[in-house]
């Protein structure tokens, strides 16, 4: 069997299946089991498959089918442009929280210490350290695994990143010049009505924001006032329902407060600079 059909048969049984992006979804995982990447089956489409390529073809085919997500089977995902190792101990990165990052670097370009809070896979901190190149970057999380993952991600991307595993900002010292976080902030009764991808296969520490989704932005918020330098900006990502939600905590000693919509139209990032 040569690229060519194989993709076309990998497409034709996903879609069956009702998995979305069929065709994409196939090439990437042809590309993988190839160690390839997807231009290659472009160039090389009469290709003949060896025997164990097929079989892994096959068994991503499978698991996809069965409902685990393209990113953990390919252990990986992209990120501004970068890609970053991915495993159930961590959230799967999405092409919103981009959004963070873009006016994280619009509001602070010379910043040079910067916080990520609940750091995940790191992608905010390992960006920004990369994107900025500040003299200190600190990423914070309260799952050592997930800390682990950030880790490996920075170092292949050659980052300066430092890891601190507390909740939220316990162990960070003050002034810095940029804090930025992607918290929490389903609720928590919520979850279980979310897509089966997301629900049986995100770490539920990384999705569940307590009752109303809004626990974590009640303290990071506060501590968030007291870590930053005067003139220093908070950028959080927000859920799609939280723009009228979320602003009101932020209280006194807040300053340029804004709401930023996603591509879709929805609140996506909160803004706002310590007085």
């Amino acid at each position: 069997m040569d690229i060519r059909v194989a993709i076309a048969q990998g497409a034709e049984l996903l879609k069956n299946g009702g998995v979305r992006d069929a065709r994409l979804t196939a090439q990437l995982f042809l590309a993988q089991a190839l160690n390839r990447d997807r231009t290659y089956l472009y160039t090389y489409p009469e290709r003949e498959l060896t025997t164990v390529e097929w079989i892994h073809f096959g068994r991503y085919l499978h698991e996809r089918l069965n409902g685990r997500p393209v990113q953990h089977i390919l252990k990986s995902a992209e990120f501004y442009g970068r890609r970053f190792r991915v495993t159930p101990d961590v959230l799967i990165p999405r092409p919103e929280t981009e959004h963070v990052v873009e006016r994280a670097l619009t509001l602070a370009p010379s910043a040079s210490r910067v916080a990520d809070v609940c750091t995940g896979s790191g992608i905010l901190a390992v960006t920004l350290a990369l994107e900025l190149k500040p003299a200190f970057t600190a990423a914070t999380d309260i799952s050592a695994p997930a800390l682990g993952v950030a880790r490996s991600n920075a170092a292949a991307l050659g980052a300066n990143v430092g890891f601190v595993q507390c909740d939220l900002m316990d162990s960070l010292d003050a002034p810095l010049d940029l804090i930025v976080a992607n918290p929490p902030y389903i609720p928590s009764a919520t979850i279980e009505t979310l897509d089966a991808e997301v629900r049986d296969h995100d770490p539920r520490i990384a999705l569940d924001g307590g009752p109303d989704g809004l626990d974590l932005y009640r303290r990071l918020i506060p501590q968030a006032l007291s870590h930053l330098a005067p003139g220093g900006w908070l950028v959080v990502e927000i859920g799609y329902d939280q723009g009228a939600s979320v602003p009101p905590l932020f209280g006194q000693g807040w300053s340029s407060l804004q709401v930023t919509n996603d591509l879709a139209g929805h609140p996506r990032v909160i803004e706002a600079r310590r007085s």
